[in-house]
């Protein structure tokens, strides 16, 4: 049924958003004396989204975006000991362990041996990489793409990279706006498997979901018998 099984990374296959939430109310915690822990909050999601353009996604554009608005709401008096806190909270998370999601490591060992699998997944080249290495499942995969937006052209252009029909494609991944709807606007087939938490950017609204088909799963562990419904014709 499909020539290619494609996997997102993060929050998909292991945790991630927690690692940036947590991160979030410690860099708050930091700037109390200066402002509300709401207002540096929402000045922090509106720079990370001015700056997704110049430093892309990831732990090190965080990073600037979390030192650039502590700059701008003490308007210039946040100490060098302040921002050489952030700067560790970026090493913190660099260095955190890698949590992979339940159900992951068999579920992916189990579709590697009747599926070539992918991981198509956004970021910063090195984090990127380093996850992967350190999860343990790269060898599972087949291909390895890291985009800098996952968009309708990206999928395009990984689909005529490697001579995949758009209908023979299947992607798996958390985020509707990533994972989901560029894939099914180009004519291929999407599972979304929602995880606890969703980044605010990622977020979209019912109106982009009217009359988008693709199906939906509580958890990865229930991937393979969905697949073999979908092959003996049992689900659309």
């Amino acid at each position: 049924m499909f020539d290619m099984i494609a996997f997102d990374a993060d929050d998909t296959l292991w945790h991630n958003e927690p690692l940036y939430t947590d991160t979030k109310e410690k860099f708050q915690q930091i700037l109390t004396h200066y402002h509300s822990e709401e207002w540096i909050g929402s000045r922090l999601d509106d720079t990370e989204i001015q700056n997704l353009d110049r430093y892309g996604y990831g732990i090190k554009s965080f990073t600037l975006s979390m030192i650039e608005t502590a700059i701008e709401l003490t308007e210039g008096r946040v100490t060098g000991t302040e921002v050489h806190q952030i700067i560790g909270f970026a090493w913190e998370m660099l260095m955190a362990p890698l949590q992979i999601l339940d159900g992951v490591p068999e579920t992916i060992a189990k579709l590697a041996e009747s599926y070539p699998l992918m991981v198509i997944t956004k970021g910063d080249l090195f984090e990127q990489e380093a996850k992967i290495a350190r999860s343990g499942l790269g060898e599972y995969f087949r291909h390895i793409e890291i985009v800098s937006e996952k968009n309708q052209r990206a999928y395009e252009s990984i689909t005529a990279k490697y001579k995949i029909s758009p209908h023979r494609f299947l992607m798996i991944g958390n985020s509707l706006k990533s994972d989901i709807l560029p894939v099914v606007a180009m004519g291929g087939r999407a599972i979304h498997i929602p995880y606890q938490t969703t980044w605010f950017h990622e977020m979209v609204s019912e109106a982009e979901l009217e009359q988008k088909e693709f199906m939906q799963l509580e958890r990865i562990s229930l991937l393979p018998q969905l697949l073999a419904e979908i092959n003996h014709g049992g689900h659309r």
